[in-house]
């Protein structure tokens, strides 16, 4: 198995889920290690010889496709992704030559070596966003309606995808998964900045519409929903994978607090970024009616045990703080 993107979050999560759940299958973690992509957070794994790495952009479609024969891959599961809405507004371009031109490099690479199946990771955010109070979600059959250059870059590299099935016959899956959260989240995203902030007395920076809301779901379960459609998922389908527990950005905030035993008073508003979408809802029946998956990880469990992991693990997440190139609490919208 080739795990691109495999150095990050959602990534080395599922590289280290694999090797336990499977520890007879070779996994290859292939990652450009950009600012948000951690070696660490795999180093044990790699030490002990249960996974090998291979440093590399999936936009190097030569050395993608000599790393495919090389380790005689047949299962690839692409998380490799510019993934920081905030990030796409200072810099679109970057977004979609990982994102789309990558994933099309990936792909190429992919049909040329003749890989069993390539699983592509999405997100729901391609859908646009939903009103606050509106009864709808998204189902696999919404149309695509991104409103920033990350969201329209991740609908891009879904169609590339796509193509390539339909096109090629290339044998892919899709999920379009929530937000994860969970331990080794570099900490620009929301609950690991909250939480890493909170820990060290920091105020934490919300977004002047507090209200927005996010549908929440624990890293651990996302990977187990990968297998299940590597398992027993049917080519060309996509699937959603969500919890149905929303939160809002004051809850989540007020749920940190709690947790580190922080005063209300660090909360600090700051003005939404450009395109700062209301909120996402996914229909996940489909994979729960087809594959006989459901999360296990309550928001509330879930969400007290990584304030856990980060209040356990500040040499993980000290030496990142810095390297986030957006600072959240001075918006302008056009540069950093």
């Amino acid at each position: 198995m080739l795990v691109t993107g495999g150095a990050g979050f959602i990534g080395s999560n599922f590289a280290r889920y694999w090797r336990e759940r499977h520890p007879g299958d070779a996994v290859v973690v292939y990652d450009a290690l950009t600012y948000a992509g951690n070696r660490d957070n795999l180093a044990d794994l790699e030490e002990a010889g249960e996974i090998s790495f291979v440093h590399g952009d999936i936009g190097d479609q030569d050395l993608v496709e000599s790393t495919l024969g090389a380790e005689s891959i047949d299962t690839v599961v692409n998380f490799a992704a510019e993934s920081h809405n905030s990030l796409a507004v200072l810099d679109p371009a970057r977004f979609f030559r990982t994102n789309v031109l990558g994933t099309q490099s990936l792909c190429e690479a992919a049909r040329r070596t003749g890989v069993a199946r390539l699983h592509h990771i999405s997100t729901c955010e391609v859908y646009g966003d939903l009103a606050l109070d509106s009864p709808d979600s998204f189902d696999e059959e919404s149309p695509y309606r991104p409103r920033t250059p990350y969201n329209a870059s991740k609908a891009a590299s879904d169609h590339v995808v796509r193509s390539y099935a339909e096109t090629f016959g290339l044998p892919v899956t899709i999920t379009n998964c929530c937000n994860n959260y969970g331990p080794y989240q570099f900490p620009e995203k929301v609950i690991p900045l909250f939480a890493t902030r909170a820990l060290s007395g920091d105020p934490l920076p919300l977004y002047q519409s507090t209200e927005n809301r996010r549908e929440w779901l624990h890293v651990l379960d996302h990977c187990r929903a990968v297998e299940a459609v590597l398992e027993r998922g049917r080519l060309g389908e996509t699937y959603h994978v969500g919890s149905g527990r929303e939160a809002s950005i004051a809850e989540v905030a007020d749920a940190v607090l709690a947790a580190t035993g922080q005063p209300d008073s660090l909360k600090t508003i700051v003005p939404d970024r450009p395109g700062h979408d209301r909120r996402y809802l996914l229909d996940s029946s489909k994979i729960r009616r087809e594959l006989g998956w459901e999360p296990t990880v309550a928001f509330e469990e879930g969400l007290a045990a990584t304030v856990d992991w980060y209040r356990d693990n500040p040499s993980w997440w000290r030496p990142l703080l810095g390297r986030s190139p957006v600072v959240e609490t001075a918006w302008r919208g056009d540069r950093p």
